[in-house]
């Protein structure tokens, strides 16, 4: 099957709501490798709604230690397991990541104990394998060349940006982050660019529907997360041929539909634009 991207999950922040998307969570299907960025909430019916077993994952990714990125990690990983995964894989996120795995291993402690135990499966333990990942990163994988770059979503230290240089095209993704001058240079001539993006106007909406939000919200918003305008100007000044857009701040409001990010973003950008959705398959 030739190149493609899912976007299983294109919602910024982990609360979902009737009319919201789901969390992020993107399929990326390269060289003939399902890589899974990110695991938000619902990742993992979302990749097989795509056709793609949980089995047939060969890595995964997690940008940065927001719940809405990894929330579904454990769950999905455990679901793997007794769907019937005997293979290992590897596993690359912040270094914290293993912190999270070892006490979602300890909360399952009894179920996995019965059914190594009753079922004669294997030891989920030993079964994937957790790599910290690092600023100016480089790894050949299945000869695919990963880049990894440090991005700016504060407070958050270890979040970053991927790129992906496969046999045919290449893909980068921006993980949440605010406008950063070295995201250009980072996604340079890539086929598709997937970048998360914010309406300013959006923003005091949000804070409007937030009973329990406090001016903290709103600085880490605007500190954290990109400006539609800042989003084209970074696709332009990296000529990719693709924009597709992802975490959106806000999400699922009545009030903001699709011409209004289109609007903000073809003030800076004209080439292809592709405004994301739950379940969109982007063809190389």
């Amino acid at each position: 099957m030739s190149d493609y991207v899912s976007l299983l999950g294109v919602k910024g922040g982990p609360a979902i709501r009737p009319e919201s998307n789901m969390p992020t969570s993107t399929l990326v299907h390269l060289d003939g490798k399902n890589i899974l960025i990110d695991a938000g909430l619902g990742a993992s019916k979302s990749i097989c709604d795509q056709g793609v077993p949980l089995t047939e994952i060969d890595a995964i990714f997690i940008t940065h230690l927001h719940s809405d990125h990894y929330l579904e990690l454990g769950p999905l990983l455990h679901t793997a397991w007794t769907a019937g995964r005997t293979q290992p894989i590897q596993i690359y996120g912040p270094s914290r990541l293993t912190h999270y795995w070892t006490y979602f291993l300890r909360s399952l402690e009894d179920d996995i104990r019965l059914r190594i135990e009753d079922e004669g499966r294997t030891d989920i333990a030993q079964l994937f394998a957790f790599e910290a990942l690092a600023d100016n990163q480089q790894m050949t994988w299945h000869d695919i060349t990963i880049q990894v770059m440090r991005n700016s979503h504060p407070p958050i230290e270890d979040s970053f940006a991927l790129r992906f240089e496969g046999t045919d095209n290449v893909i980068v993704l921006s993980g949440d982050t605010a406008y950063m001058a070295e995201m250009a240079p980072f996604a340079a001539k890539a086929d598709l660019l997937i970048h998360e993006v914010m309406l300013l106007e959006g923003v005091d909406a949000i804070m409007k529907r937030q009973p329990n939000a406090d001016e903290r919200l709103r600085h880490h918003l605007l500190r954290s997360h990109c400006l539609a305008e800042d989003v084209g100007r970074i696709a332009t000044e990296a000529q990719v041929k693709r924009l597709a857009l992802n975490h959106f701040v806000p999400d699922g409001f009545a009030a903001f539909t699709k011409e209004h990010w289109t609007k903000a973003i073809r003030t800076t950008w004209d080439g292809e634009l592709l405004i994301g959705y739950d379940g969109m398959t982007i063809h190389l």
